[in-house]
């Protein structure tokens, strides 16, 4: 017998696919979501593959098959169609399981016309489906988590997406395809569907069963609405799923509203900024942290400006306002395609015109004196809020018009989540660009791999994973603002390098050895500096090890958090603040002697001061006391708040239970003396409480409900003890709800303490900053930048520069190099060199010195001083955007015209090989034109990279302000006369060091080589270089050679015609003047005038004397020449 077939039945258990008759859709499925519309980028989830093998014979196939036709009737209608394939089914009467399974097994595979809705009964569903089906219709385009017991429930298409991205089993039941997570593993569940960009919603029971027993809804299901919503943006300050299991962790979860507008503006200069530009208004907020960013600017096609902002900002969840423009949407959904994950999800605007945006933001501070402002009249604090409010309505005010209809979005977008408090009371409004910090472009960003390396996207290899020593998630991110935004006032910069130095110090650097030597007679100065460090560095140990208290202060005023999560982040912040108050930073104020601080630095001073906050440790204390830890850990909310007089209403429910629990006691009394037993008192077994355990000969009565026995007992529950229990369950009840109620408005009161919470925990995140920049300086031996002020020339000395990236990765191999840059001097160098000789590497470690230099950090060089510069503008790489039908040659100008139309005086610019998208006269043309318009229009400090060298020939028009460089190299002796094949036989050594001079040659056949390019090819290219350089070389000699002889024969003419003019008298006329005035600079002419004069004046011996003496002069200067 042969080898058995095998196949693979993938559709007996296949989930019904979507039919496309309206009347039977609702039977099988849901309506499509517009969860899947909302994230497009996300293809189609196909259904779970869920496969069986079976193994049988044809021979029994056959015989199988026969037996199904043969006893199964012709029907004599369109065939009923299964609920899996649409394949039509064999009907049989009576069939059995067995023959139901193989009619399955065995379905034909052809198609068949679908049936007529009217052959469709309507589904029946159940109780719960018809729950789900209503919640569905609520909630089209959120997928939905339904809590039925100790899971939560998929249904339908939900069940579909939830089985391919969760990786579970789906099955079907009733009438819908269902999968299901156990409730305990909610967290874990939601964020993997959030992360793959899904609108998770989780719908609750809204009653327990002793509630349901005693209310109108005793035999229906139990009651079920949506409790919560998940999208990225809103999860970490979301509850029940706050944390860090799996998710986006430490990094900010920004939501972006973006809106613009269109708007005619001309543009005197032409290009590319010319005609109709944008008017884009963003409001970024990062829920889970408070953080709020606004602003409006003016956009030209290319939308660098928000690119720039987008890419600063990195949400993970973005809001376009419809209607938007092709050009800006097509960018937004460049940044969130399939790669990034990022949410999109489009919202109207048509509402918010004339006046309705500020409308809908007002609408936030309606109801606050009833919400937030009264639960706790004891507190005096309602000045302050008042205070606040109407700062918070005067700064929404101030906003531009189109920040406030992104704001208004966002609003109400919030408020699908309950989140919408964090915008009027708790947020911290910046603007997105200030005159106090920096906004690097988008090109600076990513060329200088500021945030990101340009290999695979990740933050390894970037600046900011080399600087970031940061020992907290919060810190983190404070640091990442830093990077991305370096300060622009010099005072600012000053004050944290100085708080950096004294940190620096205080670890024991050979500086800090050298001033404890100078100072050794004053003990208390040599003892204070390793107890700073060391009392940072234990608070922010400790503080990294423990939740995100950032986040969790916010969870907390969003009403969120757990009370063990409240408990642990308070307990952080006090800590924190008792540990920090050991420096004994005294108020401001006080006449204390420098020399007696245990801190110098003001700004140390300051965030100490705000984080050890006696009114921070004092409500701390305060709010903790309040709470019972052991019944948090143990989630007892019944017992969690201890009474004091604060929540009377939780006293009262513990009194009725106590009240429930002591008539259910004192029912024992009363069974002794029916059955006569002395000694009975009630048991609990297996979780069944007050029970009577009798012998099996003792009679009771029959209304006595007998709930379990033993061989030799029985155990019952008299009435009375059973109506007991129930009213002691909904005492209970009712205690829970009480104490939910009383947490609740315990969580709504720190809405007053939150603002200096957050200020502190600010302050503890710009400690850990400058306590990480202090321990990079420390640990890779940087130095100390020397900031110029403004009333002195822009400048940037830097002496043995390293890049700060490649150090790490080079270590000692690395070749430092100087840059000396200053306005009234030199301020442009033009760089040239080989192929891989360091070129793009020098240029990046000198704006990322500087960018080092303005967040506050030591850079590493053996001395560097800068002055503060308002800009980095980059231009650098070949990069094309297809889908937006930009080519690499457009890319290069679009930036080019970026840095000419932005760039001031107190800017550095560095291009990198600028026109070599196309032919090499207009690359030449056009990247000599912008160098030109950079140093006569800018004036800036450039650093120009070109492999053109005829572009340094612009030194002669800008001497003294314009240098060329180039990097250095070695070669191999090599035999001049074979010209053709020195690049191939020739080794070149690169030596990364910067010297003066225009380099000729690029090795780019070296550079072939290292590609591995085919020897034949390389060969061929070294040959027709070698024509083509001759050719070149051979036209040079010959042009050379025409204009010396042209101009040696136009001196001899010259010459002669000079000759005779000057032996002929005619040279007195006045004809004669211009041809006088070419001769020897002019001497000839200005001899013939005086003694012209000296004639004419005969009747002034004196003048006339003159005129004869200043003619013999230069008859004596003509002669000696």
């Amino acid at each position: 017998m042969g080898k058995q077939k095998q196949q693979v039945i993938s559709r007996f258990f296949a989930p019904k696919p979507k039919t496309t008759n309206p009347s039977s859709s609702s039977s099988s499925s849901f309506p499509p979501s517009s969860s899947s519309s909302a994230n497009p980028h996300h293809p189609p989830t196909p259904p779970p593959k869920i496969t069986a093998t079976v193994n049988f014979s044809p021979s029994k196939r056959t015989l199988l098959s026969s037996h199904l036709t043969s006893s199964s009737p012709k029907p004599s209608k369109l065939p009923k169609l299964s609920p899996h394939t649409h394949n039509p089914i064999p009907t049989a009467p009576n069939p059995s399981l067995h023959q139901k399974f193989l009619q399955k097994l065995l379905e034909p595979s052809s198609d068949v016309p679908e049936p007529s809705p009217s052959s469709n009964p309507p589904a029946k569903f159940t109780p719960l489906e018809q729950q789900v089906v209503d919640l569905k219709k609520r909630y089209p385009d959120v997928l939905l988590m339904v809590e039925v017991g100790y899971k939560y429930r998929f249904f339908g298409q939900d069940a579909e997406i939830a089985a391919s991205v969760l990786g579970i089993y789906a099955h079907m039941d009733h009438n819908f395809l269902t999968a299901s997570v156990p409730t305990f593993r909610l967290n874990v569940h939601v964020r993997r569907l959030v992360s793959a960009g899904y609108k998770v919603g989780v719908v609750k029971q809204t009653e327990t069963a002793a509630i349901k027993a005693h209310g109108s809804n005793r035999s229906g299901p139990f009651g079920r609405g949506l409790s919560a919503l998940y999208t990225k943006a809103t999860l970490e300050a979301a509850e029940d799923v706050g944390g860090k299991e799996e998710g986006c962790g430490g990094d900010s979860n920004y939501l972006a509203c973006v809106v613009d507008k269109s708007v005619a503006l001309e543009n005197v200069d032409g290009g590319v900024d010319s005609g109709i530009e944008v008017k884009i208004g963003i409001v970024a907020v990062e829920v889970s942290t408070g953080d709020v960013v606004y602003g409006e600017f003016n956009d030209n096609c290319m939308r660098s400006g928000l690119e720039a902002a987008v890419l600063s900002l990195s949400p993970a969840e973005l809001l376009i306002g419809d209607p938007l423009s092709k050009q800006t949407e097509k960018i937004l959904l460049a940044f969130s395609g399939p790669a990034s994950n990022v949410r999109v999800e489009h919202v109207s605007r048509d509402h918010f015109n004339e006046g309705g945006a500020f409308a809908e933001v007002m609408s936030l501070y309606e109801n606050m004196d009833g919400d937030d402002l009264t639960d706790h009249p004891k507190i005096d604090t309602d000045v302050k809020e008042q205070s606040t409010i109407r700062l918070g309505i005067e700064g929404i005010m101030n906003m531009p018009n189109l920040a406030v209809q992104a704001l208004a979005l966002t609003v109400r977008h919030l408020k699908q989540f309950g989140l919408e408090r964090i915008l009027h009371l708790g947020a911290s409004f910046r603007p997105l660009s200030s005159s106090m910090e920096m906004t690097l472009s988008a090109n600076a960003l990513q060329q200088l791999e500021v945030l990101k390396n340009n290999a695979d996207g990740s933050e390894s290899g970037s600046l900011l994973q080399s600087m970031n020593q940061t020992l907290t998630i919060f810190g983190s991110r404070l640091l990442r603002h830093w990077v991305t935004h370096p300060l622009c006032d010099g005072n600012m910069i000053c004050a944290r390098l100085d708080a950096v130095s004294e940190i620096a110090e205080s670890m024991g650097s050979s500086k800090a050895q050298n001033i404890e030597q100078l100072d050794a007679e004053d003990s208390f100065v040599t003892n204070w500096k390793p107890e700073l460090n060391y009392i940072l560095s234990s608070v922010l140990t400790t503080l990294g090890r423990s939740t995100d208290i950032q986040r969790g202060i916010t969870r907390i005023f969003h009403r969120t958090a757990t009370p063990s999560e409240f408990i642990a982040v308070i307990q952080a912040i006090l800590y924190a603040g008792k540990q920090l108050q050991q420096l004994q930073i005294e108020e401001e104020g006080s006449k204390e002697n420098l020399r007696g601080k245990t801190v110098r630095s003001d700004l140390l001073r300051k965030l100490i001061c705000t984080a050890s906050s006696s009114t921070v440790i004092g409500n701390a204390a305060r709010l903790l006391s309040t709470l019972n830890k052991e019944a948090a850990d143990k989630q007892d909310l019944p017992n969690l708040i201890i009474s004091d007089g604060q929540f009377p209403e939780v006293a009262e429910a513990r009194m009725e239970v106590q009240m429930a629990k002591k008539k259910l006691d004192s029912l024992i009394s009363l069974y002794r003396k029916q059955l006569g037993m002395r000694k009975l008192e009630f048991i609990s077994v297996s979780g069944t409480t007050h029970l009577i355990e009798l012998p099996l000969d003792v009679k009771v009565p029959s209304n006595w409900v007998k709930i379990n026995s033993t061989k030799k007992t029985v155990r019952y529950h008299p009435p009375d003890v059973l109506t007991a229990l129930d009213h002691l369950a909904l005492a209970n009840e009712k205690l829970t709800i009480t104490c939910r109620a009383a947490w609740d408005n315990f969580l709504s009161g720190f809405g007053k303490y939150y603002a200096e919470f957050q200020a502190a925990v600010q302050a503890v995140a710009s400690l850990d900053c400058l306590h990480s920049l202090a321990v990079l300086s420390r640990n890779k031996n940087y130095v100390r930048p020397v900031i110029v002020y403004d009333d002195e020339p822009v400048q940037i000395h830097i002496s043995s520069g390293r890049h700060p990236v490649l150090e790490t990765t080079l270590q000692d191999n690395f070749v430092p190099n100087d840059t000396d840059l200053q306005a009234d001097r030199e301020y442009c160098q033009i760089i040239t060199g080989p192929n891989m000789g360091g070129k793009s590497c020098y240029i990046r470690q000198v704006a990322l010195i500087a960018i080092m230099a303005q967040v506050g950090s030591f850079v590493p060089a053996s001395s560097a001083k800068l002055h503060v510069l308002d800009g980095i503008f980059t231009r650098m790489g070949a990069s094309d955007s297809i889908h937006q039908g930009r080519s690499t040659f457009l890319e290069e100008l679009s930036e080019a015209s970026h840095i000419l139309h932005n760039c001031t005086a107190r800017s550095l610019v560095i291009i990198d090989e600028l026109g070599r998208g196309t032919s090499t006269h207009d690359g030449v043309a056009i990247a000599y034109a912008t160098l030109h318009n950079l140093l006569q229009q800018k004036k800036c400090m450039v650093l120009f990279v070109t492999h053109y060298p005829k572009i340094a020939y612009i030194r002669t028009e800008f001497p003294g302000s314009v240098e060329a460089y180039h990097v250095s190299y070695l070669t191999s002796n090599r035999d001049m006369d074979t010209v053709g094949m020195q690049s191939e036989n020739e080794d070149v050594t690169y030596l990364y060091k910067l010297v003066p001079g225009v380099s000729e040659r690029s090795f780019g056949f070296k550079v072939a080589e290292l590609a591995q390019l085919p020897s034949s090819c390389i060969r061929q290219a070294t040959i027709m270089a070698a024509r083509l350089e001759a050719v070149v070389n051979s036209r040079a000699r010959n042009r050379h050679g025409k204009n010396w002889l042209l101009k040696s024969l136009v001196t001899d003419q010259k010459k002669e015609a000079q000759d005779e003019m000057l032996e002929s008298p005619e040279c007195l006329r006045v004809g004669w003047s211009p041809v006088l005035e070419e001769t020897n600079g002019g001497a000839y002419q200005k001899f013939f005038i005086n003694l012209k004069a000296a004639i004419i004046d005969v009747d002034d011996p004196v003048k006339s004397c003159q005129y004869l003496n200043h003619a013999r002069s230069i008859a004596r200067e003509l002669i000696s020449r």
